[in-house]
């Protein structure tokens, strides 16, 4: 197995790619295609099909290799996240929205400490620090619930 961060995965990957680029041109070229539909339809119905046939390989193990995401909160890994330092007041600015931090049982102040924001897709945004949850904000800013 060769690991597909290593310089000689990246060397096959560019080998491929660069080996389509060239093949393409004259496939393309030989029925006299034009058009990007035409291309389109060409590759899914005759290229890819003759090239899989060709260079396809049964897989040595059975089965997938993926496996079953056993964690919860995956929205908190699909999600866009900043860091931010704590201002004085106990404010991170975010988009020129000020989101205020509220003391919890852990800490009554967080100034000067860094923290990362994490916006969702539904807009609504969350404060951690490390991994506790400080508090989360509906679309506008507005504070929901304190962690």
């Amino acid at each position: 197995m060769i690991a597909t961060y290593s310089p000689e995965a990246r060397g096959r990957n560019k080998r491929v790619f660069d080996t389509h680029q060239d093949r393409l041109v004259k496939e393309l070229a030989f029925p006299k295609i034009t058009e990007m539909d035409d291309a389109n339809c060409y590759l899914a119905e005759v290229y890819l099909p003759v090239y899989n046939t060709e260079f396809i390989m049964p897989a040595t193990e059975e089965g997938s290799a993926f496996i079953l995401w056993i964690r919860e909160n995956l929205e908190d890994i699909l999600c866009e996240q900043e860091e931010r330092t704590v201002s004085a007041d106990n404010c991170v600015s975010f988009e020129r929205m000020k989101l205020q931090i509220p003391a919890n049982q852990y800490r009554c102040h967080y100034g000067r400490v860094r923290v990362r924001v994490h916006r969702y897709l539904d807009g609504s945004m969350t404060i951690f620090h490390v991994l506790r949850k400080l508090a989360y904000y509906v679309c506008e800013g507005k504070l929901r619930e304190a962690a």
